[in-house]
This record gives structure tokens, C-alpha cells and sequence, in this order.
């Protein structure tokens, strides 16, 4: 389901957005460093120290994403569903690594902490018509 065109907008480059909804209908809107590609049918959200966004997809499990690629500022929209957490494993360790580095490159050194990779179904992909609205004038 995820091309491989897909790719360098889940490289952490610029943040992705998702939205979240609890079951009483209340949507929380956030940033996140990572959206890991797992294989091409899923992804894995970092869950770091989102206690709204955590709250919301144990209630309800559909999140909706956006990324961009850093090159063509090409917007994507996932649909996802959540499967899983991994506190520990190949994918964690890569996300990790990944989120040290971020911190790293953007003075953050020891704010980030990973707590678990969420692992999450892709039921939809959609490549914007329009490239993102962020480079409008």
C-alpha cells in the first residue's frame, strides 16, 4: 500500500502532524519527529510524551497523518489504525536511534525519550493534488 515514493517524507527531516479523537468526539491535533516506515503495509508512530494523543488512540485506534517531503514539500495523507506497541526490538532500536539523532541535530539532547514504537495499520494513503500549504505566500 505505501510506495516507496513515500519515503523521504518518513525520514524525520520535518515533522509530521496526526490527529487523534477520543470516543466522546474531543480531537487533539500534534506534531511527531517519526513516522517509521515498518514494511508497506505499516508504520510505527513514536510515542513519547503525548498523554492526550496516548489517551485517544487507546480509546479509539484510527489516527489520521500528514507528511511532507523535505525536497518537494509533497503532502501525504495516511489513514491508520493501531496495532500494536514495541518497548523493545529492531524497530524500537531504529526509532531510537533515529529520535537521538533529531535531538541531536536540534539542541534537544535529553528532552525526547522514547517509550514505545506504536505500531499502527495503513487503511488508506492519498498523495496531496497540491504541494503544502507552508510554502504558500
Amino acid at each position: 500500500m505505501l510506495p516507496d515514493e513515500i519515503k523521504p517524507a518518513m525520514e524525520g527531516v520535518v515533522p509530521s502532524s496526526i490527529v487523534t479523537c477520543s470516543l466522546a468526539g474531543s480531537p487533539n491535533v500534534t506534531s511527531i519527529s517519526q513516522i517509521y516506515y515498518v514494511d508497506e503495509n505499516h508504520v510505527a508512530l513514536s510515542h513519547q510524551f503525548f498523554n492526550k494523543t496516548h489517551r485517544n488512540i487507546r480509546e479509539n485506534p484510527y489516527v489520521f497523518a500528514c507528511l511532507r517531503d523535505p525536497a518537494t514539500w509533497q503532502e501525504w495523507m495516511l489513514e491508520l489504525q493501531y496495532d500494536h506497541s514495541e518497548t523493545e526490538g529492531p524497530v524500537f532500536e531504529e526509532m531510537d536511534l533515529k529520535i537521538e539523532a533529531i535531538a541531536s541535530m536540534t539542541g534537544m539532547e535529553g528532552v525526547f525519550k522514547l517509550l514505545a514504537a506504536d505500531i499502527y495499520k495503513v487503511t488508506s494513503v492519498r498523495k496531496s493534488n497540491s504541494r503544502s500549504a507552508l510554502l504558500e505566500p
